[in-house]
């Protein structure tokens, strides 16, 4: 007994022993001033910190180019749990602001760096050769990269910007696929040849054919790519949106927003499969040799350089952060807001006019229509799929809240104020995750009863509660005999207080025109010729969405013909 006693003891000692030698070493503060710095949603976020007698005493943000109302519940929050714990071991994102919350914390880690010493290496890159490259690191880029590099290519993945993922990761909605195993452990009935019907009507039969035939027919298989263990996605949740005969709107599990789930999966397994991708590296030009694309010039802070590729995969997103080119193509949106990141800026379209690359629905600017005024925050389309409705100042309803993105834009634009109120209970509330990031950004107007919330709005009691019945009444009916609501869209009654309230209207949402593609993704010119070597996918093509594009499609579109840039750059390469 006391020989096990003796080994037992000496066994935990070397236990105590192991852990003190594999603990981390960590450098003391050094007292000052310290500067830090990362890059957030619109570009770098500063911060300040203060040491002093070798503890954080101090921090603040110094500058920042983040949207006030995301940004400032993440500024308040993490400066100060940072100033009370002294670190940012532990620190909660928040939600709603992760992009945000992430670029700060790492802004302090910099900061804190510092202070220790230590000084972050200068990255420079020299001129290169690789199989692959990628131009943008956004949905359809990290796609793309995953698979190219999945299958053996080399791939270097370019971005201009200090972050990937671009406009995806403010994806609020999910992917939309038909004909899915999700759709069948659900009971829920759906075919790519309904999709495809709803997406030509979607985009008023402006759309090319092949490429929605193209999008429905490989919907099934992306959502089973990116559940693989090669992206590991949760879109086990199926919910429906506007312009969609069936539930086929895919997400996780709550109706968790799409983008801030899969972008980091995506970037991870890229990573994983050997995929170098360097931010901050804006492509100027991409290069030509007897008219195939072969390599692209690239700028950074510390000089410019040439990485040659065996091919070219144009991942740039679209222009609607571009107000210049917006106003180009379509002068009636002069003046509107944006729910695009500050990169959207449409680059690639001067650097292939030497290729006499075709583009196609350049004016085809789709608005969303409940985006907070003034702020770019985008309320995802799940919220009325869930059931909440649209309310106008008189207090009435106004619009089948599931039709298309720009007829509800162009209805609310009607109305009064020419912004609407996104209202719903308690109910839809707990359906859906996202909404809790609404609420800890401070857009939520709340009532205990529909009269309460009707004198905070400042809207007629009587018409609003009059309209809260009636919309009951038809749900009840599952018959919105006012505007004929798909009842998929109405399961819920809106009947469980609290209720909710959001101010919402139109902004620049999505740009449908962009590079004139094949179902293959190959670039075509002026002449409908193929340009070797050269593939797009993602917002930057044109095509797919026609002259509107449905909630859902864009996830689909990215993923879809990302997946297959990267399979037809493999086999111009001959890797596949």
């Amino acid at each position: 007994m006391k020989l096990k006693k003796v080994l037992f003891a000496f066994s935990v000692c070397s236990m105590v022993s192991i852990f003190a030698s594999c603990k981390k070493e960590v450098a003391p503060l050094n007292d000052g001033i310290y500067s830090g710095s990362a890059a957030g949603r619109n570009g770098d976020i500063s911060v300040s910190v203060k040491i002093t007698d070798g503890k954080v005493a101090d921090a603040s943000i110094l500058s920042d180019s983040e949207t006030p109302e995301i940004a400032e519940p993440a500024k308040e929050s993490i400066i100060r749990s940072f100033i009370k714990e002294g670190s940012t071991e532990g620190i909660d994102i928040v939600s709603g602001a992760t992009l945000t919350s992430n670029a700060i914390i790492a802004a302090l880690n910099d900061a804190l760096d510092e202070s220790r010493g230590k000084k972050k290496p200068d990255v420079t890159f020299s001129d290169c050769e690789c199989d692959i490259v990628i131009v943008g690191a956004g949905g359809a880029g990290l796609v793309a990269a995953t698979e190219a590099a999945s299958k053996g290519a080399k791939v270097i993945v370019l971005e201009k910007m200090g972050i990937v993922g671009g406009n995806s990761n403010s994806s609020t909605g999910g992917i939309n696929a038909s004909y899915t195993k999700e759709q069948e452990r659900l009971g829920i009935t759906d075919s790519p040849e309904i999709f495809y019907k709803d997406t030509m009507k979607g985009g008023y039969y402006m759309n090319d054919p092949k490429l929605v035939r193209t999008l429905v027919d490989n919907s099934a298989a992306i959502v089973e790519w990116l559940q693989s263990d090669l992206v590991g996605a949760d879109l086990s949740d199926v919910g429906i949106f506007g312009g969609a005969t069936n539930k086929r709107i895919h997400r996780p599990l709550g109706g968790q927003a799409i983008g801030i789930h899969l972008v980091p999966l995506l970037h991870k397994a890229a990573k994983r499969q050997n995929a170098d991708i360097r931010l901050n590296n804006k492509v100027i030009d991409v290069l030509s040799e007897n008219g195939k694309a072969c390599g692209v010039r690239v700028a950074t802070k510390y000089g410019e350089y040439t990485v040659k590729a065996k091919a070219v995969i144009i991942a740039t997103g679209g222009f609607g952060a571009n107000p210049d080119m917006v106003n180009f193509y379509n002068p009636a949106l002069k003046g509107f807001g944006t729910t695009n990141h500050k990169g959207a800026t449409g680059d690639a379209f001067e650097m292939l006019k030497k290729f006499d690359a075709a583009l196609v629905l350049m004016e085809q600017i789709q608005t969303h229509p409940t985006v907070v005024p003034g702020s770019g925050v985008m309320l995802t389309e799940a919220v009325r799929g869930n059931g909440a409705i649209l309310i106008s100042r008189t207090g009435k309803r106004f619009v089948n809240e599931m039709e298309n993105r720009d007829i509800v834009s162009e209805k609310i634009l009607e109305e009064p104020g020419k912004t609407a109120f996104l209202v719903f209970d308690q109910g839809v509330r707990d359906s859906l995750k996202v909404i809790e990031s609404y609420s800890k950004q401070g857009l939520l107007t709340t009532g205990i009863t529909i009269d309460e919330l009707a004198e905070k709005l400042q809207i007629p009691a009587k018409e609003f509660e009059a309209t809260v019945v009636e919309y009951n009444q038809f749900v009840r009916n599952q018959n919105d005999e006012a505007y004929g609501r798909n009842p998929a869209s109405m399961e819920r009654e809106l009947s469980l207080p609290p209720f909710y309230a959001v101010e919402c209207g139109p902004a620049i949402h999505h740009t449908m025109g962009g590079l004139k593609i094949t179902p293959d993704a190959e670039v075509l010119n002026k002449n409908d010729e193929v340009i070797p070597c050269l593939f797009a996918a993602g917002e930057v093509t044109g095509g797919v969405h026609g002259g509107n594009r449905l909630g859902g499609n864009a996830v689909a579109d990215f993923c879809i013909f990302g997946k297959i840039a990267a399979d037809s750059a493999l086999k111009a390469i001959g890797k596949q």
